[in-house]
């Protein structure tokens, strides 16, 4: 079937969702030859960098799934999944919703005692962890038996597995929030739920930028398990990294030649470390931003290179500069809420996160939960088919998260005239001053940048001290920056006066010592932890 028709009928499929994309587009006649998934590790004697057919990618499920069932999943038992691989994760995934088991993806770089607590809180029916997560749990009580490691899965009968029927509000997939500070909360979608916004997707036009994918988000998170599906259903060819360091991902642009790069803040802020006129980046048409929104210096260093399509008098036109669509999404809202589209020659920043894709409705709350008019900062609440179904065993912080109907991401956001959003900051790293005044570290970190083209990032930490209020900035100076320079008063003034009277130290800080592959929150953690654990002298 033509890639056109086989994106609408799977839009207008209602037995199709997040837990059998792959069965329902070789059901809708998808050719068995066509693409499947592209990963960095081997896979069952399949090497590294070598694009799986549909129809291998298939099989390794299949036999994933008999293993799998051998060894006891059924439908709707939670099967804790701790690898580094994305093949491991991916592959985990796609195996255990064929049985309608629930996987439980968890992040590589969780404390053991942490991911062991954080499984004993799952209640869950068994573990897949590879040897060196296995070991790491060692000494730890997880509660659950290890089944064994994803890699020996793919031993199994591809013949044998039963093909389970999802109904829209089976689970279907349990990912997790940042494990910095404590156990993670483990955030549940449905079958429904996490392909509300896929289904949206498929009903609209291909956008340019999404035939050919690298994947540099995180394996074990929610956004992955939307993007993989996504490439599914538009037949489009994905390769995913195990891990997005900035070399890494850049090696891998310069070598597979994505048409589109997919990925988090963090990693366009990588990426800001490198002089990018020094790679083949030409095949990039589209960088798309979920999770936190992105620094406008990031991406104006991004759109300047690669190129796009736009439409002339003479027909389609290839010109250069790329596409960078940002939005704001996190794991509970199930997709980005949000999209805008900058290139070379935008000029709408200031953490504007655009309007609210159509499938979605938002509002900015005060705190009893009443609708704000525009320019006023407030709550953001968040009412979309793709929202998560709650936190798992936790129905307590799921109930706190919601008022009138709203989901309450945590965001402090305001909205102008027009219908567009901006983002202030995460309301936990955002300080009240009193005088119905509020300090917002995202948007300070905004202004800084913006002001200061020798920082290639930068983390600010607002906190209260006692009847005070007291402000670090943390930089990261690009490479052949003076770290001597006394940078006091241009960072005063972008923070301006209110918050300038606060500013207590500027700091440089380490590039090795810029934590990746996390969001913005965790890095105010780590940061925080190394460089203002004592203090200034």
């Amino acid at each position: 079937m033509r890639t056109r028709g086989l994106r609408g009928a799977l839009a207008a499929d209602t037995e199709v969702g997040a837990g059998n994309v792959l069965a329902r587009v070789l059901a809708h006649g998808a050719d068995p030859a066509g693409p499947g998934l592209t990963f960095d590790t081997a896979v069952d004697g399949h090497p590294a960098e070598t694009p799986l057919t549909l129809g291998r990618l298939d099989e390794m499920v299949a036999a994933r799934a008999a293993w799998l069932h051998e060894r006891g999943a059924r439908p709707r038992d939670p099967v804790a999944v701790w690898a580094g691989a994305a093949a491991d994760m991916v592959l985990s995934f796609l195996a255990l919703t064929r049985l309608g088991a629930i996987p439980a993806l968890m992040n590589g770089r969780l404390r053991p005692e942490i991911a062991a607590e954080y499984i004993r809180r799952l209640r869950a029916a068994g573990v897949l962890a590879d040897a060196a997560h296995a070991a790491a749990l060692q000494g730890h009580d997880p509660g659950a038996p290890l089944l064994g490691e994803p890699a020996e899965a793919g031993g199994g009968d591809p013949a044998a597995p039963p093909h389970y029927r999802h109904h829209d509000e089976d689970p279907i997939v349990i990912t997790h929030t940042s494990g910095t500070t404590g156990v993670p909360k483990a955030v549940l979608h449905s079958h429904a739920s996490l392909f509300a916004a896929t289904r949206h997707l498929l009903a609209m036009p291909q956008a340019q930028g999404t035939t050919r994918i690298l994947n540099a988000l995180p394996a074990p998170h929610t956004a992955t398990v939307l993007m993989v599906n996504q490439a599914l259903g538009n037949r489009a060819e994905m390769y995913l990294l195990s891990e997005q360091g900035g070399e890494r991902v850049l090696d891998a642009i310069q070598r597979w030649r994505p048409d589109g790069v997919f990925g988090f803040s963090v990693t366009w802020a990588e990426l800001a470390r490198f002089d990018l006129s020094a790679y083949d980046l030409d095949s990039v048409r589209l960088w798309f931003n979920t999770g936190d929104c992105s620094h406008e210096p990031h991406v104006r260093r991004l759109v300047r290179v690669g190129s796009r399509d736009v439409m002339t008098r003479d027909g389609v036109t290839r010109v250069p500069g790329s596409v960078f669509i940002d939005g704001l999404g996190s794991s509970e809202m199930g997709h980005s809420m949000f999209h805008i589209t900058h290139t070379v020659d935008t000029d709408r920043y200031g953490r504007c996160v655009g309007r609210p894709y159509r499938f979605t409705k938002v509002a900015v709350l005060d705190e009893a939960g009443n609708e704000l008019p525009p320019g006023q900062v407030g709550w953001l609440g968040i009412d979309s088919p793709s929202l998560f179904r709650g936190y798992w065993n936790d129905s307590v912080t799921t109930y706190r998260s919601r008022q009138r109907g709203w989901y309450l991401t945590g965001d402090l956001v305001h909205a102008d005239a027009d219908g567009r959003y901006y983002h202030l900051d995460r309301a936990v790293d955002s300080v009240e001053k009193g005088d119905g005044k509020r300090f917002f570290t995202a948007l300070s970190e905004e202004r800084i940048l913006a002001a200061c083209a020798d920082v290639t990032d930068c983390t600010v930490v607002i906190v209260k001290e006692s009847d005070k209020v007291v402000t670090d900035v943390l930089l990261e100076l690009a490479a052949g920056a003076d770290p001597t320079e006394d940078r006091s008063a241009r960072i005063r003034a972008a923070l301006g006066p209110d918050l300038a009277a606060t500013l207590r130290r500027v700091v440089p800080v380490r590039a090795d010592d810029i934590p990746v592959t996390v969001t913005g929150k965790v890095r105010k953690v780590a940061l925080r932890e190394r460089y203002l654990s004592e203090s200034p002298s």
